[in-house]
């Protein structure tokens, strides 16, 4: 119930956040991109918006599927008559790297139905390459998506100190003071669903001082062995 109740709340705030800011920037690079290739691949941290711009493309010709929902497998299992019954001429595969094997849904996707335009996202390329066994050269372009940048201020009604104060994840910028248990949160997600997949990184402590350390070396060089000499960690992790 607990799980049912932060889905829906997160449906209505990307739902809000949709009725009340534009992001043309974006939507423009994911236009420029079907340009050149078949699939968009807008990657980005988790919170960035992708999913909400994913819903600023035009309804009526976009056909969105959440591969984060295990029935998007089975939905998925054959992808040649999912594509070829598609009823409109773009795709959204919202969290595709959560699909057994994406690469092979997006190459038939490209390959097979020239005239689809497919947006993929996830939270980072890392994410993808992990589980992608064919890097779809020619087949794609790519977009991060980074936080609210210094042009979109405007749009969500803030200005650079808060930016700077607050960070530039969509929900925190909008917020009306700084919560830290939403940043809690978002590292808390960060780590569970990407850093130990990835990695197989179990010790949240460790992982937190390294994140600290970073940031706080942000800017400058780093070396990997004084990092994780300082820190306890194993070379390769770091590395990693």
């Amino acid at each position: 119930m607990v799980v049912c109740k932060r889905t829906l709340h997160i449906v209505r705030l990307n739902a809000y956040y949709a009725s009340i800011i534009a992001r043309p920037l974006w939507l423009k690079r994911i236009e420029a991109a079907w340009t050149e290739a078949p699939i968009a691949w807008l990657s980005g941290v988790r919170r960035t918006g992708k999913t909400t711009l994913a819903h600023e493309l035009v309804a009526e010709r976009t056909f969105y599927v959440n591969c984060d929902v295990p029935a998007a497998e089975e939905q998925l299992r054959d992808p040649v008559p999912f594509y070829r019954n598609c009823p409109k001429p773009v795709v959204v595969l919202d969290e595709v790297h959560q699909l057994r094997d994406p690469s092979r849904v997006l190459k038939i996707g490209a390959d097979m139905f020239p005239q689809l335009r497919i947006l993929a996202t996830g939270s980072s390329t890392l994410a993808a390459s992990k589980k992608f066994r064919d890097t779809l050269t020619g087949r794609k372009r790519q977009i991060h998506l980074t936080p609210v940048c210094y042009a979109e201020l405007h749009a969500f009604g803030a200005t650079l100190s808060k930016r700077l104060l607050h960070g530039g994840l969509p929900p925190a910028l909008l917020a009306p003071e700084k919560r830290p248990a939403f940043y809690r949160e978002w590292l808390d997600s960060f780590f569970a669903r990407d850093i130990q997949r990835l990695f197989a990184f179990r010790d949240i402590n460790r992982f937190i001082l390294l994140f600290e350390y970073l940031l706080r070396q942000s800017g400058g060089q780093l070396e990997v062995t004084k990092v994780a000499a300082a820190l306890g960690i194993t070379r390769p992790t770091v590395s990693g």
